[in-house]
């Protein structure tokens, strides 16, 4: 069932109603609060004993447990959590553990728990498991830590949520657009955390917002490599995330923005028109707007590809995750109707290595040919001669501007098309294979086609025969490739296990 509540606020003479689940009768007003609103609102509240729970569930946990309980992963470790507090554990390397909910309620970022199932995380994982009410918990298996922690910010989320869904309240009643919003901020903040649990909290009423995934580098739609869009239509399952199964996908060939800025504001652009599009025929995914994920490049070319995402999207809100420095810059250079909101970032966000970062990227394109634990995939290898495919890669090597072609920039450059001639070098690399075949057109409107379209499925070249004129791949699907036009990225992928 499920869990329900209002959280009411008072504040001397002001009254902030928040809620998780559909509420009947008409909707309280509830203005988009600026960050000093919420915290000070929240502070004072707290510290005046107004915060009032009204919960709709009658069960709650018999026993609680105190900060800092601890376990360095003992088998079959019960946890019982008092309200507002989660548990947070991180998986060690080559194990998993199991996590089952015995009694109460409780979720992992935005995603409820059924009781008495047994949940499997995987080496590296790193979960927290929030209650509003309290619950009992147990863990078994190898953990590298384990404690539960009452610090959290959660019901500072929880506000954002009841705001933005305030907004798509009043974008059904005007018959406009839903809010759209960027999360931003540095590497490891929890940017990815927050729009899972902002997704998972507009899903479970019922709305269908679209998740935009622009960090190339740890993407939780795609391989990494890619920009993509992802229509929501149920909240996150526990283990495996959301649902991928109709994404919109854009190569973009590396793994940091750096490497070709120009194109990654051109597809930045490209998904904020069909997303637009998109609205313009589907009025929930118009209301249910969209939740925008970001790379943690927030300097230099960096900052402007987030005020040039914020353009293209023509965002509503901007929520900026523990860098105030980052929150004065956009306060400054946005719209003055865009809303710059600062959050504080979970205790519990892990920094993680640069190794981390490379195995994520491994796991995920191995996700991709073989699937998750709950449903395995059994990719094909096959041959594929040189003379039935076209091999390219995107942006041509830069040179002094004096042997550049009269009247063209270095910038025109990132957006060219170069021919790759097939070699014993692509082994092991990710190629892209285009929704456009480059027969169809020529010149610039060739490039331009295949550029702006999306991709329709991943292949990893595994062994190049150059004698014989061949290369195998791997393939999620059989022969023959369901275009001819690849898209060659800097990723290489190598499957030892």
């Amino acid at each position: 069932m499920p869990m329900h509540f209002e959280v009411t606020l008072i504040d001397g003479s002001k009254e902030v109603v928040l809620w998780t689940g559909i509420k009947k009768g008409p909707p309280r007003k509830l203005k988009f609060p600026e960050p000093a609103e919420v915290v000070t609102a929240l502070d004072n509240a707290l510290k005046s004993n107004f915060l009032l729970f009204k919960s709709m569930s009658t069960e709650a946990p018999e026993k609680a447990a105190d900060e800092g309980q601890s376990s360095g992963g003992a088998a079959g470790a019960r946890f019982d959590l008092e309200k507002e507090t989660e548990l947070r554990f991180e998986v060690e390397a080559g194990e998993r553990v199991q996590l089952e909910l015995l009694s109460g309620l409780a979720e992992v970022f935005g995603s409820e728990l059924n009781r008495n199932k047994k949940y499997t995380f995987g080496p590296g994982s790193k979960i927290a498991v929030f209650t509003w009410q309290g619950c009992s918990l147990s863990l078994s298996g190898k953990t590298e830590v384990a404690y539960v922690s009452k610090d959290t910010p959660m019901l500072l989320y929880l506000n954002t949520h009841a705001a933005l869904e305030q907004m798509r309240r009043q974008a059904e009643r005007d018959n406009e657009r839903g809010p759209r919003v960027m999360v931003v901020g540095p590497t490891d903040v929890g940017k990815s955390t927050v729009c899972r649990l902002l997704l998972n909290y507009a899903v479970r009423l019922g709305r269908r917002p679209t998740l935009v995934e622009l960090d190339v580098g740890q993407s939780s739609v795609s391989v990494p490599g890619t920009m993509s869009a992802l229509y929501i239509e149920r909240p996150a399952d526990v283990e495996e995330g959301f649902s991928v199964q109709a994404p919109l996908v854009f190569h973009f060939g590396s793994t940091t923005p750096g490497t070709n800025i120009k194109l990654y504001n051109k597809l930045t652009s490209c998904l904020a028109e069909v997303f637009s599009q998109r609205c313009e025929v589907n009025r929930k995914a118009s209301v249910g707007g969209c939740i925008i994920n970001t790379c943690g490049w927030v300097k230099g070319s960096g900052y402007q590809a987030l005020v040039h995402c914020a353009s293209a999207f023509q965002v509503d809100v901007v929520l900026v995750l523990d860098q105030e420095r980052l929150y004065n810059e956009l306060k400054r250079d946005l719209p003055h109707f865009v809303r710059v909101v600062l959050l504080p970032k979970s205790g519990g966000v892990v920094e993680r290595s640069k190794d981390c970062r490379r195995e994520t990227r491994d796991d995920k394109i191995r996700e991709y040919f073989y699937g998750f634990r709950g449903a395995s995939f059994y990719p094909h290898a096959f041959d594929v001669r040189f003379s039935d495919v076209r091999i390219y890669k995107i942006g041509a090597p830069s040179i002094p501007d004096s042997c550049l072609p009269l009247g063209m920039s270095q910038d025109d450059t990132q957006l060219k098309l170069v021919p790759v001639s097939p070699g014993r070098d692509l082994t092991h690399h990710v190629l892209s294979v285009s929704c456009v075949d480059d027969e169809t057109e020529g010149g610039e409107s060739r490039s331009r086609g295949i550029l702006e379209s999306p991709v329709c499925g991943f292949i990893v070249v595994t062994a190049v025969d150059t004698q014989a004129q061949v290369m195998t791949v791997l393939a999620p699907a059989p022969r023959p490739l369901p275009r001819h036009t690849l898209l060659i990225m800097d990723i290489r992928f190598i499957d030892l296990k």
